[in-house]
């Protein structure tokens, strides 16, 4: 499923919300959904720099697509590197590298966010691009 299409059903997702509070609840679960990093990514050498909460990110490469695996000490943070992880997983280099992450905005999330949230977000959305170019490059 191309990027463009994940971003639209998560946008249709959020759409079944009223309001924030019950699609903080839906980001949670999608945390809790999140497959389990191994222990071994859970150091210093793979946190994201600027987030509030400690984020491990692990990116991996196969057949020229990026292969992603994170976690977090923070059901909100959790819940919001899964979403990221459901659009950007599993997806060429180039198409990561590319993504304008529209679905961000359209569903109001960076400004529901802290300041330092959404800055965390940032930096996720950074993080996973830079691993998909260094990828790009290798291959």
């Amino acid at each position: 499923m191309t990027i463009e299409k994940l971003e639209v059903d998560i946008i249709d997702e959020f759409s079944l919300f009223d309001d924030w509070m019950e699609k903080y609840e839906y980001l949670i679960e999608l945390g809790k959904d999140l497959p389990i990093i191994d222990d071994k990514y859970k150091t210093e050498d793979y946190i994201i720099k600027g987030c509030q909460s400690r984020v491990w990110l692990h990116a991996g490469s196969e057949n020229g697509r990026i292969q992603l695996t994170a976690d977090s000490d923070a059901i909100i943070t959790k819940g919001i590197i899964s979403l990221l992880i459901k659009v950007l997983n599993n997806q060429k280099h180039e198409d990561v590298i590319k993504a304008k992450m529209n679905f961000i905005n359209d569903i109001g999330l960076k400004s529901h966010l802290s300041p330092t949230r959404a800055n965390g977000l940032v930096e996720m959305v950074k993080q996973i691009k830079s691993y998909a170019l260094a990828y790009s490059i290798k291959n």
